[in-house]
């Protein structure tokens, strides 16, 4: 009886890229609350990064999540204004943060204020976008990994 373990499957590479960019002066509450928001935008409008349901070994089940890795940076104002404009100038699927959604209370009002504001004027706070790898990387140039 052969008793060797199986090979190790190879590792999964993705030719895609999800990342977020967060505005390095956000306090810790306001990180999580970003992150969480931006990501929702590209799970919504992108149903290629959904990856199947999860079911525990009793059989419940629960909802999916993305199929690979979520990368989360940090950036400058500055950084984060000129990682904007790439992901327009690349027409990557993108979610923004602004720094005028701390006062609001729900998404009614969310969208409101990122209306009232022309592009170029948009006191962005953080950034998610998904595509190709290369095109993604060069969004996020000059960000660096979150801590």
């Amino acid at each position: 009886m052969d008793t060797a373990p199986a090979p190790a499957p190879e590792p999964i590479r993705f030719d895609t890229k999800i990342a977020v960019l967060l505005r390095a002066d956000l306090e810790p509450w306001q990180r999580l609350n970003v992150t969480s928001f931006l990501v929702s935008g590209l799970g919504t409008q992108l149903p290629e990064v959904i990856g199947e349901p999860y079911e525990d070994a009793d059989g419940v089940p629960y909802l999916p999540m993305f199929r690979q890795p979520v990368m989360v940076f940090e950036a400058t104002k500055e950084t984060l204004t000129a990682a904007h404009a790439r992901a327009l100038s690349r027409a990557l699927p993108r979610a923004v943060f602004t720094s005028d959604l701390f006062a609001t209370g729900h998404d009614r009002d969310n969208r409101a204020a990122v209306r009232a504001v022309p592009t170029a004027d948009l006191d962005l706070v953080g950034l998610a976008v998904y595509g190709p790898k290369n095109a993604v990387d060069k969004v996020v140039k000059g960000a660096r990994m979150h801590p």
